[in-house]
């Protein structure tokens, strides 16, 4: 593999990582701006921007930019997240250009037709009735909103039909140009690409693009924790933990990630054999930690019968309790070799790079090598990791959040409240 980095006069990065022996490559547009850069007034208009990227352009009708991509065989499609939205695309290599023409039209030309504003806006509106009828995001809006009160990464990405209303083209064109700036945004490829060729494509498509950074969102602040029980007539008790995490850039990552890992990062984790294989309390339980620029955000989710929601929650802390104080040697490899393996894995496939290569740039400001992610995961050790989650238990009080029916639930939240114990014997130590 060949990585290739340049950076255009306007402040945009090209990416690429040549695979010679592929016949396909995936491209994109990564853009740091999500939902954490809205102002209240503008709650859901980073999702709704890159829906209407697809629904005509100057050049181009909404039916003829999907069905340029289709007529060769490739796909489109797009994604908004707390920090970037991406636009990108798969293709064989010989429509790479097309592609990056598309791409580039869609974000510099983009027309805003009111009537097909109103239909995207009725879209996302079905979209939100669609979230609020699944009981995993609903517990998770719950539970963004308790550990990020009155900020926007506590706020859904989608927005509410109130605020969905009051957008129009003009609002669109002002978020446009004042979050798509190209120190902002990356251009990645990977695949069946040549560097040299993508860096000419890119340098005349997106030179419109303004070389001044956009501005900068506030900073996160962790909540004071606390709990939140949702009463909705359920089959399930649907229960979430929080704790703050540590940004990307936090030399702890690495071992933060591994001690997730060894919670509830798979089957032969402390938390799936002990609560779903020894005691069969559930189906599904994990646990994830989703770094950012400036915070982190360790969760856990499992649901459960209501009236089993006391007993799941209690056993929860005492595993993750116990699991601070005595990891093991071979929990820690088995947890790397899970790290590395995904890691390789992802790089065997073109579009899994591609995003790779522009969440490097966004993040550390160039792609980090295999050899150097490798190195930082074998550094990784039952002290370090031990460090990592004695500091995760006592930087925050939990977040707990209880979605079902049943009197249960606000028993098993209480028992939350044994990790904020836990930071207790922590600083005594």
């Amino acid at each position: 593999m060949s990585v290739d980095v340049t950076k255009l006069p306007s402040g945009l990065t090209v990416v690429t990582d040549t695979m010679p022996h592929l016949e396909t490559a995936a491209l994109g547009v990564w853009a740091g701006v999500g939902g954490r850069d809205e102002k209240p007034n503008e709650h859901g208009i980073s999702h709704l921007l890159e829906h209407m990227a697809f629904k005509g352009t100057t050049r181009r009708s909404s039916r003829e930019i999907v069905e340029e991509i289709e007529a060769v065989g490739g796909d489109l499609n797009a994604g908004t997240s707390t920090e970037t939205t991406a636009y990108y695309a798969r293709v064989m290599k010989a429509d790479v250009p097309l592609a990056l023409d598309v791409l580039s039209d869609i974000l510099t030309n983009p027309s805003f037709v009111p009537d097909e504003l109103e239909r995207e806006k009725s879209v996302i509106v079905q979209e939100i009735g669609a979230a609020q009828d699944t009981p995993d995001d609903v517990v998770f809006e719950h539970l963004n909103e308790l550990c990020f009160p009155d900020q926007p990464m506590g706020r859904s990405l989608l927005g509410t039909a109130k605020t969905l209303k009051k957008f129009d083209r003009d609002m669109l064109r002002s978020y446009l140009s004042t979050h798509y700036r190209g120190p902002d945004m990356v251009v990645a490829a990977a695949g069946a690409v040549d560097h040299k060729r993508v860096v000419e494509e890119a340098a005349q498509k997106f030179a419109s693009f303004d070389a001044a950074p956009g501005p900068k969102p506030q900073a996160a602040m962790f909540g004071k924790g606390g709990s939140r029980v949702v009463h909705r007539d359920l089959e399930q008790a649907h229960l979430t933990l929080a704790l703050e995490g540590v940004p990307q850039t936090d030399l702890s990552l690495f071992s933060l990630q591994v001690f997730t890992n060894i919670l509830g990062g798979g089957m032969s984790s402390r938390l799936f054999q002990e609560v779903r294989e020894k005691r069969g309390l559930c189906y599904s339980i994990y646990t994830f930690h989703a770094p950012y620029t400036d915070t982190g955000f360790f969760g856990l989710y499992t649901g459960t019968d209501p009236g089993d929601a006391p007993e799941m929650m209690e056993v929860i802390v005492d595993v993750i309790n116990d699991a601070v104080e005595t990891l093991s040697e071979a929990e820690i490899a088995r947890a790397k070799a899970q790290m590395k393996a995904g890691l390789l894995m992802a790089l065997e496939s073109c579009s899994s790079r591609a995003e790779q290569l522009a969440r490097h740039i966004l993040a550390y400001g160039r792609p980090l090598t295999v050899e150097e992610l490798v190195t930082r995961i074998d550094a990784v050790s039952v002290e370090s990791t031990q460090s990592a989650a004695h500091a995760l238990l006592s930087r925050s009080r939990p977040a707990v959040v209880a979605l079902g029916s049943g009197r249960g639930l606000d028993t098993a939240v209480s028992f939350a409240e044994g990790l904020t114990r836990s930071k207790a014997k922590t600083l005594l130590h």
